[in-house]
């Protein structure tokens, strides 16, 4: 006798498969009642207003009238329009500045975190909190703190014999501006990166040790390499939030209508965009705008994807 015959399942009666194909559909019914609050609300605040404006920046709609199909004369309007190129060069700025900014950052409050010992938990409370502010208070508070003529920061800097500049009103000092004070938000990037270096061996550091390895010798070997995939994450994260700056950059300089301001040089691609759909009612001219956006940020997304193949470690993996 087949010795795999011989120790082969007995054959299930019909009865029984019956009986599981009956089990599987009530599972698979009880998952889709319970997906059914999420599968309805993707559907009708997500999917739905995607595959809309998608129709939407192929005609002319001005929200009052009933949209009228103009082809692809949106998208070829972008590229005649002067401001596109400005925002889109303003964003772009903004976001190579910002990113590498906030992620140091962030990573130098963390590896202080990490040999803060007992008190790590008070300070991780305290870096926290500013992320749980309002960015139309953010934005408010920028104009308070950098204001040239009186504003706290020049305020302190003129402690030190610095004359500030004017934050507000040089194109030049505006997206720095911006910047510095988007670093008040780094709270939530503290607290991943700090539970990466936290999860990081201690096993390696005193192999690295044993092998005269010092403090930037085991960050750049050791500490890096293991927390690569919390520092990826942020990067892309914050690559994308970059990208889609609009609330603090808006209140800043655009809500209150004061043309006083640098516009130009805060004239974001979104804040543009808003402008274009709210202001000037023009709803499928915008529509071609968030997609191309959105075309942007999956491309540059893909690049850090393909860079990440071969700088980001994960473990279990063969190293690179």
């Amino acid at each position: 006798m087949n010795i795999s015959t011989a120790v082969a399942a007995p054959t299930m009666t019909p009865e029984r498969q019956r009986s599981r194909r009956r089990a599987r559909r009530r599972n698979a019914a009880s998952a889709f009642l319970f997906l059914s609050p999420w599968l309805i609300g993707f559907g009708v605040f997500t999917a739905w207003p995607i595959l809309y404006s998608a129709y939407l920046s192929l005609t002319d709609y001005d929200v009052i009238n009933d949209p009228r199909f103009v082809g692809f004369e949106n998208y070829a309007q972008l590229f005649e329009d002067p401001k596109i190129a400005l925002a889109i060069g303003n964003t772009l700025l903004f976001t190579a500045l910002q990113v590498p900014a906030y992620v140091i950052v962030s990573l130098m409050l963390a590896l202080l975190l990490d040999r803060a010992g007992r008190s790590a938990g008070f300070f991780r409370t305290i870096f926290f909190l500013p992320k749980m502010t309002p960015p139309v208070a953010v934005g408010i508070l920028f104009l308070l703190l950098f204001n040239g003529q009186n504003g706290l920061i020049n305020t302190v800097l003129g402690w030190f014999g610095v004359a500030g500049p004017a934050w507000t009103t040089d194109p030049a000092w505006v997206k720095p501006g911006l910047i510095l004070m988007s670093l008040w938000t780094v709270g939530a990037s503290v607290i991943i990166l700090l539970a990466a270096l936290q999860d990081v061996p201690t096993e390696l550091y005193e192999s690295s040790k044993l092998d005269g390895a010092g403090f930037w010798r085991q960050s750049i070997s050791v500490t890096l390499p293991m927390i690569s995939p919390a520092l990826f994450f942020i990067i892309v994260v914050n690559t994308i939030a970059g990208l889609q700056t609009f609330d603090e950059a808006y209140t800043a300089f655009f809500g209150s209508g004061n043309t006083t301001y640098s516009n130009d040089a805060a004239l974001f691609y979104v804040i543009y965009l808003f402008q274009q759909a709210f202001e000037f009612l023009h709803m499928g001219y915008a529509s071609a705008m968030a997609w191309i956006l959105f075309a942007i940020i999956m491309a540059i997304t893909a690049v850090q994807l393909i860079v990440s193949r071969r700088l980001v470690y994960y473990e279990g993996e063969a190293p690179k």
